[in-house]
């Protein structure tokens, strides 16, 4: 449906509260927003809530989710107060799940859409401003699919690609089936002509999704496609990393294990949710497989990817849990030895089975198992990150810093398995001082036509030997001391540098990239298949 282009230059924020899903679908919506005219807000206005339009996309999975878009919405209130012609939109899993009772419980939203209809919203902000009321509008099916809408993508060198959406199974302790609807696979020519058009505009990294990711392929009749899938992608020159995310044990099988042992640019990493380590437990969540299948899937990994690094989800307190079948779940982290785990006390969704199953425990019982868990975990993740000391890593320098890193002077990135490494540049690099995040202008010394060949850019690659561990992170400062340093510049190291000269009003695009769209990433309309 056109779209007017709003009077004079509007500004948009996307604030995100959810998964990975989430991430992308806010990457949608900015990308239909940029396509209609909209202009995304300065770091700046965002935190002084001066943005014309806010868009809060959100997550109905965890239980403080109302509070979380409540909290936000209560702020913003008596900001819109203050500046007539402001509007605020409600999207995602929780607008899909309460519709109407959003603006019954905050009269100041302008938009409430859902999960099935991304690409209503830039035609019901005009609406609601040509109407003066507000315009919920949920729809019950897919109505378009994600991945044809424009994107506007928050990295140069690395992107999402969904390859599904919605989900087959009935997990008792989730909402998501009923929010996002049944399984619905793109073709796979159209994921590769999308992760085709990501690494010619310059990333070398690309994780693709699914709510559950190895049954891609069920509703076109090819159980083996995921597989295929992953070995095409280690076809497309450019492509040095790809990842996805999630996996169903259940549905794991040794083709897709096959797949990434064989295709070199699939990382050794993998989030393979455990959910509970009891069978009574896992039968009640009706996950369908049990303990022994899981440990059995992780050793199968681990015998063709040795250094494999497996991250996991962990439910604590299901209703019925007992101290035994407690007992079971540690047995199953011990055994699985895990690299980092997202640690949840179960809390009852509206909508789901498990909400109304008899057995809910106290609060302080699943207090005080979560806590058990946590610190099993904690020592796990401590030994295995201390296993990495001493090695040689390649870490995709990354464009956010971490909390440190300011004043540590490090840079901040990621392994090959996912794992987050802070390192340290030689001596001289940095004579001022740290770097921000983003280059506030054209001196920085990552713009510079003959940078340092020292100093990485977001987007390129660097070679360093870990010398220090936490459970979390690893510390790589060998080149403090003149040891193993080595950069290596990428496309994706170019790509952000035109990206950022152009945002600062002084680009000349001479890496054949094409011309970055003004505010920054790149935006991608519905990709077509290369002849």
């Amino acid at each position: 449906m056109p779209v007017e282009t709003p009077t004079g230059e509007r500004t948009y924020v996307v604030r995100t509260l959810g998964c990975q899903m989430n991430v992308h679908d806010s990457e949608h919506m900015a990308g239909m927003l940029e396509q209609a005219g909209y202009r995304r807000a300065s770091a700046t206005q965002d935190a002084a809530d001066e943005a014309d339009v806010v868009v809060i996309n959100t997550c109905a999975v965890r239980e403080n989710a109302a509070t979380r878009l409540y909290g936000n919405l209560g702020q913003l209130a008596s900001v819109k107060a203050g500046r007539p012609g402001m509007q605020i939109a409600v999207g995602g899993c929780l607008a899909q799940k309460d519709r109407g009772e959003i603006v019954t419980k905050a009269p100041w939203v302008d938009v409430v859409f859902g999960t099935h209809n991304l690409d209503a919203l830039p035609v019901l902000l005009e609406r609601a401003r040509h109407n003066e009321a507000a315009q919920v509008e949920i729809a019950e099916s897919l109505q378009v699919f994600p991945s044809t809408l424009p994107t506007r993508r928050e990295s140069v060198y690395a992107g999402w690609v969904s390859i599904s959406v919605g989900c087959n199974n009935t997990c008792t302790f989730c909402i998501v089936p009923h929010l996002r609807g049944k399984e619905r696979d793109r073709r796979p020519g159209e994921i590769l002509a999308e992760v085709r058009a990501l690494v010619d505009a310059g990333a070398v990294e690309v994780t693709l999704l699914g709510q559950n990711v190895n049954s891609y392929g069920v509703e076109f009749g090819d159980r083996g496609a995921f597989a295929k899938l992953l070995r095409a992608c280690g076809e497309i020159e450019g492509l040095e990393r790809v990842r996805f995310t999630s996996p169903h044990p259940a549905a794991f099988t040794d083709d897709v294990i096959e797949a990434m042992a064989a295709t070199g640019n699939v990382m050794p990493q993998l989030h393979m949710p455990l959910q509970s380590g009891s069978d009574r437990v896992l039968r009640a969540m009706r996950r369908s497989y049990r303990s022994a299948k899981f440990l059995g899937i992780l050793d199968r990994v681990r015998s063709v990817m040795p250094d494999a690094a497996i991250t996991t989800d962990i439910i604590v307190g299901f209703p019925g849990e007992t101290e035994e079948d407690f007992a079971e779940t540690l047995r199953v982290v011990e055994a699985s030895r895990f690299s980092s785990a997202f640690m949840f006390q179960y809390s009852p969704r509206p909508g789901t089975p498990a909400a109304t199953m008899d057995g809910h425990l106290p609060k302080e019982v699943v207090q005080e198992r979560f806590e058990r868990l946590l610190a099993l975990q904690e020592r796990i993740s401590g030994e295995e990150s201390a296993a990495q000391v001493g090695r040689t890593v390649e870490v995709l320098v990354a464009e956010g810093s971490g909390k440190k890193d300011g004043a540590t002077h490090r840079l901040s990135g990621r392994a090959r398995d996912n794992r987050l490494v802070h390192l340290a540049l030689p001596a001289g690099v940095l004579p001022d001082g740290p770097l921000a995040d983003r280059p506030a202008d054209l001196a920085d010394p990552r713009l510079a036509d003959v940078p340092d060949p020292r100093l990485p850019r977001p987007g390129d690659m660097v070679t360093v030997e870990v010398t220090r561990s936490a459970p979390h992170h690893l510390i790589a400062d060998s080149a403090v001391a003149g040891g193993t340093y080595a950069v290596r510049r990428t496309r994706s190291g170019d790509a952000w540098v035109a990206r950022e000269k152009a945002r600062l009003g002084g680009a000349d695009d001479d890496h054949g990239h094409g011309a970055p769209a003004p505010a920054g990433p790149l935006v991608l309309g519905m990709p077509t298949l290369r002849r």
